[in-house]
């Protein structure tokens, strides 16, 4: 497989994860809350737009993440890989500072809807990170 067709697959697969755990979390109204911020489990929907929720990235950074998959999958351009990258990266990040998933990832709280969402779009957001760091990837 390709670098580029590789970070393709793998970016398709945790946008998968984040677009179901956003569904989920909506309704479970599962709210993010981060060490320095909280949502509300009255107000998930409209926090998904700018802050996301406990299961996924704001629907800004989605719709990103969709643009550039479709970009790199249609052929050779390496501003969507660095996209794809930056993406990646920043998402670990918050995959590890929100709260329950960080439960989720410890083994504290295991759920058979919530559980593998978390783990597939924690283990994508690294994939993404890496894959995107080739150069490669781009052409």
């Amino acid at each position: 497989m390709s670098p580029r067709r590789l970070l393709v697959a793998v970016s398709a697969v945790q946008l998968a994860a984040s677009v179901t755990g956003q569904v989920v979390a909506l309704r479970r109204r599962r709210h993010f809350d981060v060490p320095f911020m909280t949502g509300s489990p009255d107000h998930v929907g409209r926090d998904s737009w700018w802050f996301g929720t406990a299961y996924s990235a704001p629907s800004y950074m989605l719709a990103a993440q969709a643009y550039a998959v479709a970009r790199l999958a249609a052929g050779p351009d390496d501003r969507a890989r660095g996209m794809l990258r930056l993406l990646g990266t920043s998402m670990i990040g918050g995959y590890l500072s929100e709260r329950f998933n960080r439960q989720v990832l410890t083994g504290r709280v295991v759920d058979p809807v919530e559980t593998p969402i978390v783990v597939v779009g924690f283990a994508g957001t690294i994939a993404m990170a890496v894959a995107g760091a080739n150069r490669q990837a781009g052409r």
